[in-house]
C-alpha cells in the first residue's frame, strides 16, 4: 500500500507542475540540457526561444547549461552560453548582443537575505538584483558575477574572477578574486 500511495503523490506532483509554465520549462530542460552536438543546440534555442524574456537570433546555448528563471533573461542577437553555464535570473539579466559566457560561469541575480542573525538564512527571504551583460562581453570560464552587476560594452572578466556588485566601464578587462578593474582593451 505505501508504494501505491507513494505513486500516487508523484503523479499528483507532476501533473501540478506540468500545469505551470516553469515546470514545463524545467522537464524541457531537464530533457535537453545534455543532448550534444549541433542539433542539441538547434533543439534548446528552438523550444527554449519561448521561455526567455526576449531572445535575439543566432543564440548559442551549449551542452549542459542550466537556466533558473529563463523568464527574466532578455537575450541579444548571436550571444553564446558556453558548457556547464549556471544563471539564475530570479532578480532579471540583461545580456547584450554577441556576448560570451564561458564555460562553468555563474551569473547570478538573486542571493539569500542574512541581515538578521537571530533569523536563520534560510527564513530571511531573497535580495533580487538585476544583472546586465553589455554587448561584446565575454565572460571566462569559472567567473562568478554577483547580483547588482553591471558589464558595460566590451568588458572582459577573466577566469576564475568573483565580480562584485559594481558597475563597470565599457571596455574594461576585470580579474580577480574580489573582482577589479586590471586593464582597458582600448
Amino acid at each position: 500500500m505505501g508504494f501505491l500511495k507513494t505513486t500516487f503523490k508523484i503523479l499528483r506532483l507532476v501533473y501540478h507542475d506540468l500545469g505551470t509554465v516553469t515546470g514545463r520549462y524545467q522537464v524541457a530542460q531537464a530533457v535537453l540540457k545534455d543532448i550534444p552536438g549541433r542539433y542539441g543546440q538547434a533543439l534548446r534555442i528552438a523550444c527554449y526561444r519561448n521561455y526567455f524574456g526576449s531572445a535575439g537570433e543566432g543564440i548559442v546555448i551549449h551542452l549542459d547549461a542550466r537556466i533558473r528563471n529563463i523568464q527574466n533573461i532578455n537575450i541579444g542577437d548571436r550571444s553564446r552560453i558556453g558548457e556547464c553555464v549556471m544563471l539564475q535570473a530570479g532578480g532579471g539579466l540583461d545580456i547584450g548582443n554577441d556576448v560570451l559566457i564561458g564555460p562553468g560561469a555563474k551569473i547570478w541575480s538573486i542571493n539569500h537575505g542574512f541581515a538578521d542573525t537571530a533569523e536563520a538564512i534560510q527564513n530571511q527571504g531573497y535580495d533580487f538584483k538585476k544583472v546586465t551583460l553589455g554587448d561584446g562581453c565575454w565572460v571566462g570560464a569559472n567567473a562568478f558575477i554577483m547580483p547588482g552587476t553591471t558589464l558595460g560594452e566590451g568588458c572582459v572578466v577573466s577566469a576564475g574572477a568573483v565580480v562584485s556588485a559594481k558597475n563597470y566601464p565599457p571596455f574594461k578587462i576585470i580579474g580577480g578574486n574580489p573582482a577589479r578593474i586590471i586593464g582597458t582593451r582600448q
